[in-house]
């Protein structure tokens, strides 16, 4: 091969820089093919699915609502099975093997997160809890949100919040009733929602009736927690396809950009509301609320990593956000069931009687134990109606193998891969729950030792593992508090007009699956009015 020189190179030069250049391609050439070499020593063996298309993958296979698209070709290739969205590696985990094989099993190797544009552009840089990727950073905040935000302790002195907010409800929802007119439940268990975890979290409510300086509106602010959970469940293209993600082709990116500025002067005026008071009570200070707690802990010099301003109003929208939609979301399914199941209401509401009576207003958390088939329907509220269906995706940190029975037959899932469990194929897995799988039958958890705190992978709504949802004991409180007190104060029907095998049952996508219509319902008091007038 001639080695082409400059025309400035001397000819005393000449072969001396040949020779530089003749090493470096060799070098270079060595080097191909010894990386080459390695890439064909390891071949794995990937688990099967469709044959991805160019450029695109297998993104053409995945409809509106993708955990059903997914969910039928897991029917075709199998419970772990490999994708292609664009030109990133996906694997998707459908069955309880699968689930303990990606949650259990190889946790520490999918624990890490994708870097989505959702996180980038909502989550404050990847600074909250949710997106932030496996590191130092991350297992600080896990240990302060288990230890400092959801403490039994912590938990245990805001039950009075709860309670108030459910009374109001109910208050509410009475005032409703006498007139006999079809409710927009949602409505109302999202502001019961916001208005406990605002009290819990940020100290005050911020949104609604009775609240002042507040920088934006109850209408504005429920918009704002349903485009998040849009925008953090959908898939956008340059995600996967990263040379088109300057071009917004869907728009998402452009809708994080404006939701995130929307949140960030909501959190800015409550961050400096805090350090407003923190400043003026000086020594006399005491946390009073869960932002309280964590500014404090972002001014503590021994973390291990510095938790900034960002990381605050990242953790309390994880706060808001998790508190309000999911929980609010879940309930409105179970009323849907149960008014789809008139018999199922009435074994609740009896249930409740026998424990509650006449006598009380409100149900108690210290209630919630002592009704067993309210908290059955809940788990099969779970199990038909996971609030996310596909867990929140994972990120393979290192090469993982199958051995044949964790994950499916001997497969090996390379670094990098994203990784997706369908937790919706698994609540509805006839091997596990038999031919009745799609019939609601709150009855099978009766006596049954499964539950819903990420041990048992055959129901998993807050998932499992080390990246399960730290604030599940919460929202887990919320759902059996709110539905055991809707039904206690209340009898419930649809509209005149609506028959219960009519209920449409259709879901809209995101990182949340909440009802494509919302559930209306007409309430009519079980209990006298003086209740509503009196302490709990």
């Amino acid at each position: 091969m001639e080695l082409l020189l400059p025309p400035w190179a001397s000819s005393s030069s000449s072969s001396s820089l040949g020779a530089v250049l003749a090493a470096a391609l060799l070098l270079v050439t060595v080097l191909c093919r010894r990386r080459s070499s390695t890439t064909r020593s390891r071949k794995y063996n990937l688990p099967p699915g469709p044959r991805p298309w160019p450029v695109i993958g297998n993104l053409n296979l995945i409809g509106s609502l993708p955990h059903r698209s997914i969910h039928e070709l897991s029917a075709r290739h199998g419970p772990l099975m490999s994708l292609r969205f664009g030109s990133v590696p996906v694997v998707v985990g459908a069955s309880v093997d699968a689930a303990r094989f990606i949650l259990k099993t190889h946790d520490v190797a999918f624990i890490d997160r994708p870097k989505m544009a959702s996180g980038r552009y909502t989550a404050y840089n990847f600074s909250d809890i949710v997106w932030s990727p496996y590191g130092a950073y991350w297992r600080q905040a896990r240990k302060l949100w288990q230890t400092k935000l959801f403490s039994a302790r912590q938990l245990r002195s805001q039950e009075h919040v709860r309670l108030e907010e459910v009374r109001d409800l109910l208050r509410g929802l009475h005032g409703l009733a006498e007139g006999r007119v079809a409710v927009a439940l949602k409505e109302h268990l999202l502001m019961l929602n916001l208005n406990v975890i605002s009290r819990m979290a940020l100290g005050r409510k911020y949104v609604g009736e009775g609240t002042a300086g507040s920088p934006v509106s109850p209408a504005e602010f429920r918009w704002m927690v349903d485009e998040l959970f849009v925008l953090n469940g959908v898939f956008s293209i340059g995600d996967f396809i990263p040379w088109l993600n300057c071009l917004d082709l869907q728009g998402y990116i452009a809708r994080m950009k404006r939701l995130g500025k929307m949140f960030d002067r909501f959190l800015e005026h409550v961050v400096d509301e805090h350090n407003e008071r923190r400043r003026r009570e000086g020594e006399g200070f005491v946390a009073k609320d869960m932002v309280d707690l964590l500014l404090e802990l972002a001014d503590d010099p021994s973390l291990e990593v510095p938790i900034e301003r960002d990381g605050v109003k990242g953790f309390a929208l994880d706060l808001i956000a998790g508190g309000t939609d999911t929980s609010a979301v879940a309930t409105e399914w179970a009323m849907s069931e149960l008014l789809r199941n008139p018999e199922v209401m009435a074994k609740a509401t009896e249930e409740l009687d026998s424990v509650v009576g006449h006598g009380r207003l409100l149900v108690t958390e210290e209630d919630i134990p002592k009704l067993p088939y309210l908290e059955a329907v809940v788990k099969e509220t779970f199990r038909l109606h996971p609030v996310t269906p596909l867990l929140a995706p994972r990120l393979s940190r290192e090469d993982a193998s199958s051995t044949g029975g964790g994950g499916g037959g001997g497969y090996d899932i390379p670094a990098g891969t994203l990784v997706f469990v369908n937790i919706w194929t698994i609540g509805r897995d006839p091997a596990v729950w038999g031919r009745a799988a799609e019939e609601f039958r709150p009855e099978r958890f009766v006596g049954s030792s499964v539950d819903v705190k990420g041990q048992d992978l055959e129901l998993l709504p807050f998932g499992s593992g080390r990246r399960m949802c730290p604030g599940y004991t919460l929202g887990l409180k919320m759902v059996q508090l709110t539905l055991a007190n809707l039904l206690h104060a209340f009898a419930w029907r649809l509209p005149d007009g609506v028959a219960a095998e009519e209920l449409s049952m259709e879901e809209k996508f995101g990182l949340a699956v909440p009802r494509k219509v919302p559930l209306e319902a007409v309430a009519e008091p079980r209990l006298p009015a003086h209740l509503y007038a009196t302490a709990p």
